[in-house]
C-alpha cells in the first residue's frame, strides 16, 4: 500500500511596495501550487519591503505551532529596498545552504546569468522551514516545481523537509 502524503500548513508572504491581492501573481501561483499538491494554506499576506515589517510577520508565523512552512516571495534582489534576506536570515536557526545554489542552477536554464542577482534563501527556525523566493511568478514556479514540491512532500525519498516539521515523524526539532 502506498504511503499517503501528510499535508503541511503553509503561510505565504508577498513582499512588495506595489502589489495588491488583485495583482499578486507570484503569491497566487504559490497558493495554487501548494493547494493543488494537497497542502493547507494557513495564511497569506502582503507587506511592504521593510525589514522590520517582514521580520514581524515571519517571526509571528514561526512562533505559531500551527504553521510548519513559510514561503516568501519578493525582496530578494539587489534593488533599492530589497531586504528580505536581511529581515529573515537573523531569524534562522539553520540555513539550508543548498537551496540557493540549486535554485540558481535551475533558474540559469530560464534566465541565464541574471540568476546571480537572486539572493533567495532557505532555513529552519523554531521547527518551521522557510524559503525566501524572488518576486517573479516564473521564479516562484521554478522553485516550487523544481525543489519545493518534492521537499515538502513527506513521501519524497531519501529525505525531505516535511519530515522535519511533522511532529509524529520523530524528527521534529
Amino acid at each position: 500500500m502506498a504511503e499517503s502524503m501528510i499535508p503541511l500548513s503553509i503561510a505565504v508572504l508577498t513582499i512588495s511596495d506595489t502589489r495588491t491581492e488583485e495583482t499578486d501573481r507570484s503569491g497566487q501561483a504559490l497558493v495554487e501550487r501548494l493547494t493543488t499538491a494537497g497542502h493547507h494554506l494557513a495564511e497569506k499576506r502582503i507587506v511592504p519591503d521593510d525589514v522590520y515589517r517582514i521580520r514581524a510577520v515571519v517571526s509571528a508565523w514561526i512562533a505559531d505551532p500551527e504553521i510548519q512552512v513559510v514561503l516568501t516571495t519578493g525582496g530578494t534582489g539587489f534593488t533599492g529596498r530589497d531586504s528580505t534576506p536581511e529581515a529573515v536570515s537573523v531569524l534562522l536557526d539553520k540555513r539550508i545552504e543548498g537551496f540557493g545554489e540549486l535554485f540558481r542552477q535551475l533558474s540559469w536554464q530560464e534566465i541565464g546569468s541574471s540568476t546571480v542577482q537572486s539572493r533567495c534563501l532557505g532555513g529552519l527556525a523554531n521547527a518551521t522551514v522557510l524559503f525566501c523566493l524572488p518576486g517573479s511568478t516564473g521564479a516562484c514556479r521554478t522553485a516550487w516545481d523544481g525543489i519545493l514540491a518534492e521537499q515538502l512532500d513527506s513521501r519524497h525519498k531519501p529525505c525531505n523537509f516535511a519530515n522535519l516539521v511533522i511532529p509524529e515523524r520523530g524528527q521534529h526539532a
